[in-house]
């Protein structure tokens, strides 16, 4: 997954409108002198893993050329409970406008690092990826793959455009798997879904695919499933996995375990903002 870039920078632009929209901070601005600086620290109220400094990084900056940052943790990094994740120095009415939209893009993303490496972690020892999924929050695609990256996992399609995935409906629309894989040309990779052993032997058969979805098979089924394709193609588990099933299923002998809780019910990572000086 690339590094963040400037090309998110409009995301950032557009949280602080929320804001702000074409007014100010009326709190700060009534209460903190324009002269007023400080110096003030992230930290990290609870272990995890860091994703989104540079967002938190790019708030600040939109609101002031004269905050300046010192760094304590990059991305990917385990976080312990209070440890010190980056120093903002600067004006403090511009410190307090961006902290809670900073927080917000650093707490989300590192909460979805966090939980990716927890399923990571539950799969040591397999030959079994985690992969993301599309069931993303509008916009923040991007970002949210991004940091299941830096946890640990590994991205699935970014959108509709960029692999083939044939599903149960296209299946259904096609008349079935054979015209459904028939019907598409010059593709690098083809993935079907199956939900039953007989659609997995027609997809063997016709040979067309690269991998196989094996959407909410119970274990025995998935090993049967791994056991008949024998590495012909590769194999993803979609459906059921959480924290305490997602062992076993690795277990089964599956390539891949995609997990949409990943993205769209990871709980925010607590991060604070604290004056230092």
């Amino acid at each position: 997954m690339k590094p963040l870039s400037r090309t998110h920078e409009h995301l950032v632009r557009d949280a602080l409108k929320e804001d702000l929209d074409k007014g100010h901070d009326i709190t700060s601005q009534n209460i903190i002198p324009d002269t007023h600086k400080t110096k003030a620290v992230m930290r990290a109220r609870e272990a995890g893993v860091l994703a989104g400094i540079q967002l938190a990084e790019t708030t600040f900056s939109l609101l002031s050329n004269e905050i300046t940052f010192t760094r304590h943790a990059e991305d990917g990094d385990k976080l312990d409970t209070g440890q010190d994740i980056l120093t903002i120095e600067g004006p403090t009415q511009s410190i307090w406008v961006g902290e809670r939209t900073a927080l917000n893009f650093l707490t989300h993303l590192s909460g979805i690092a966090t939980l990716t490496y927890q399923y990571v972690e539950a799969v040591q020892g397999t030959k079994a990826k985690i992969l993301d999924t599309r069931k993303t929050i509008p916009g923040l695609r991007a970002l949210q793959k991004y940091a299941v990256a830096m946890g640990g996992g590994s991205n699935h399609r970014m959108g509709l455009y960029d692999a083939v995935l044939i599903k149960d409906n296209h299946i259904a629309i096609a008349g079935g798997i054979k015209p459904a894989l028939d019907a598409i040309k010059g593709q690098d990779s083809i993935e079907i879904e199956v939900d039953t052993l007989l659609q997995l032997e027609e997809v063997l058969s016709h040979g067309g695919a690269d991998i196989v979805l094996l959407d909410n098979m119970d274990l025995p089924t998935l090993k049967k499933s791994v056991q008949m394709v024998h590495g012909k193609i590769k194999t993803e588990a979609s459906g059921g996995a959480n924290l305490e099933t997602v062992r076993a299923i690795a277990e089964t002998g599956v390539d891949y375990i995609s997990v949409g809780a990943l993205t769209h019910s990871a709980p925010a990572l607590d991060i604070g903002l604290d004056i230092d000086a």
